[in-house]
């Protein structure tokens, strides 16, 4: 029995991952947000749509990095999570930030869905935070910038 709840446990931390249920799938956002909107700060905000998609991508990596690598190290708060400027120079540029984000949030799913994985056991970065913890840390944090996203994507039309 317990075996079977931690399994669907996984399963629902990944449905939410990829969006579509409680939380607005990322991927709606990106397809809909023009190339040329992407450095444009509507309403007096202080970050525009690439520098918030920026924040979650860095912030994902950085707990992938702490779940995966027991020689992990921290990044300096706030510089290393915000992109230097507040567009891509290139649409390439752009399009490889996407790739990375998509291809770090597989591989976030898949240790979460790796029963060798322990739910409650530490993770490779250090021996106070669960795996269980990190996996919902990126899900929370995603989600969290998902809707402002939407917000910037709003206000940007």
């Amino acid at each position: 029995m317990e075996v079977n709840s931690h399994r669907i446990t996984r399963e629902q931390i990944v449905q939410q991952l990829e969006g579509g249920q409680a939380f607005l799938k990322i991927e709606d956002l990106l397809e809909e947000v023009e190339f040329e909107d992407l450095g444009k700060r509507p309403a007096g905000l202080p970050y525009s749509f690439y520098e918030q998609f920026f924040h979650i991508r860095v912030a994902q990596f950085d707990i992938l990095d702490y779940c995966r690598n027991k020689y992990y190290e921290s990044k300096k708060w706030p510089d290393e999570y915000w992109p230097l400027d507040k567009e891509p120079e290139t649409e390439e540029e752009w399009d490889q930030l996407k790739d990375s984000f998509f291809r770090e949030r597989d591989q976030m799913m898949n240790l979460i869905l790796d029963e060798s994985n322990g739910l409650n056991a530490p993770v490779a970065g250090g021996p106070d935070h669960s795996f269980l913890r990190e996996a919902l840390l990126v899900l929370q944090h995603n989600a969290y910038h998902t809707g402002q996203l939407a917000i910037i994507f709003r206000l940007l039309n």
